[in-house]
């Protein structure tokens, strides 16, 4: 199956109904920060992200209970080899060479990293 983009806004949405695990719309308003959303804003946005196949409901009388039928882990593995083939030429090697030069990655945590992946066996 393949895993459609999301906007920023769809994403904000998704963070939260991830977080919450499942939830009516007033649940995912009351995550937003103030000054929250409309009501009408997320409504429109989770009917997309149903549309997109990210979301499904739970009828319960009139009201709906959201949940996600794509993990955060499923999209954040999309998202990251899109970034890596769009802005580094499918090289995750210069992703991460990206990451050390923009001190956004200590050489430690490479280190670690590295560790990680050889223990990983």
């Amino acid at each position: 199956m393949k895993i459609q983009s999301l906007t920023k806004a769809e994403e904000q949405v998704m963070q939260y109904l991830w977080e919450l695990r499942k939830g009516f719309l007033k649940d995912i308003l009351e995550a937003f920060p103030d000054p929250k959303p409309h009501t009408n804003t997320v409504s429109t946005i989770l009917k997309v992200l149903k549309e997109k196949n990210f979301v499904d409901y739970t009828i319960f009388g009139r009201q709906h209970e959201y949940f996600p039928l794509i993990s955060k882990e499923q999209y954040s593995g999309k998202s990251m080899k899109s970034l890596v083939k769009n802005y580094f030429s499918g090289s995750y090697t210069n992703a991460v060479s990206f990451l050390v030069e923009k001190n956004e990655m200590s050489v430690e945590d490479l280190e670690m990293l590295l560790n990680e992946l050889k223990n990983k066996d």
